[in-house]
């Protein structure tokens, strides 16, 4: 390659074979083919997106072929095409309107601590915390789903008796993180319609059997929905979670781990049922367990409990639920 002239040219004289590999989000792909009948291999990797405030003020304005995936509550999302030109869409859009302080805290940079909660830091600091995120409509979007009021005809399995109020039932539905169509960044949610599940904590022994029961129901059914075997699929729960009520993530083990799915942070399901079945009796849950994990140091659970037992200071407790429980 004397000069940037003829490597340029080099491109337009790519002949496909075959796909080599692709990323799991589909921003990145590996292409098997010739220039010249000599074996050549192209990768194509998509732009990082501007940064000057001129330009994105405008970016959204200019997107084409915007169709709505799906809304619930205040989230909504959408495909997209950076060009009117293009043949198939190029963006996933998640909006979320209106959007909460809590929201603003969650997608901004921040440095991530590692933390270790005791049964007596979950009970007297952690339990109530988790008792004021669920309150003022919260978990509104989640009850849309599992009473049968939004999103019933993207649900791929419900094993239910009694909509919305099975203490067994289930539900498994797209993640509104997937496109739906690339089967390597496969993310399907599983929504429990137990009310008392808030998080892993509430677990028992005593939940076993079901736990296993929702696993195998889980698998069998991305299996026969996407064509993807059983040993590929990952099954993990977060402890924080983002909300809670109980739920399941289920992805592709071509997934490629994001900070979501990182230690400390996924909590293996089958693991998970292994550590119940070992538990000393029936009645015995998670709660009774020491947990270390990650969290941000912006969120309020860091800024009102763990940077306070840091600095040896008193954790905020909201006084009408310390009277409460009392």
């Amino acid at each position: 390659m004397d000069n940037s002239a003829t490597a340029e040219a080099l491109i337009q004289l790519f002949e496909l074979g075959k796909v080599l590999n692709q990323d799991q989000a589909g921003r990145r792909i590996t292409l098997l083919g010739s220039i010249s009948s000599q074996p050549a291999l192209l990768t194509m990797e998509r732009a990082a997106f501007p940064s000057d405030p001129s330009t994105l003020s405008t970016l959204h304005s200019s997107l084409a072929n915007v169709a709505n995936l799906g809304a619930n509550d205040i989230y909504a999302w959408y495909l997209a095409n950076l060009s009117p030109l293009a043949s198939a869409p190029d963006l996933k859009l998640n909006l979320v309107y209106p959007c909460t302080e809590a929201h603003i805290k969650k997608y901004s940079p921040q440095t991530v601590r590692v933390v270790t909660e005791t049964p007596e830091i979950y009970a007297k600091y952690v339990r109530p915390y988790m008792q004021r995120k669920r309150e003022k409509g919260r978990l509104d979007w989640v009850y849309n789903i599992t009473e049968g009021r939004n999103e019933q005809q993207d649900i791929i399995l419900r094993e239910s008796r009694n909509l919305g109020k099975d203490p067994e039932g289930f539900l498994l539905l797209p993640d509104m993180n997937w496109d739906r169509k690339t089967m390597a960044s496969l993310r399907i949610l599983g929504l429990v319609e137990r009310h008392d599940l808030w998080s892993l904590r509430d677990l028992k022994q005593s939940d076993v059997k079901w736990l296993k029961k929702v696993q195998e129901k889980i698998m069998e059914a991305v299996e026969r929905i996407y064509g993807v075997e059983k040993d590929l699929l990952k099954l993990y729960v977060h402890y924080q979670p983002t909300y809670y009520h109980f739920h399941i993530h289920v992805t592709s083990t071509q997934h490629e781990p994001s900070a979501t799915q990182a230690v400390l942070k996924a909590f293996s399901f089958p693991n998970l049922i292994a550590q119940l079945e070992s538990l000393s009796s029936p009645s015995a849950s998670l709660a009774d367990t020491t947990l270390t994990y990650t969290m941000g140091d912006v969120s309020d659970l860091w800024t009102e409990v763990f940077l306070p037992l840091k600095e040896g200071k008193k954790p905020y407790q909201d006084s009408a639920m310390v009277a409460s429980s009392e």
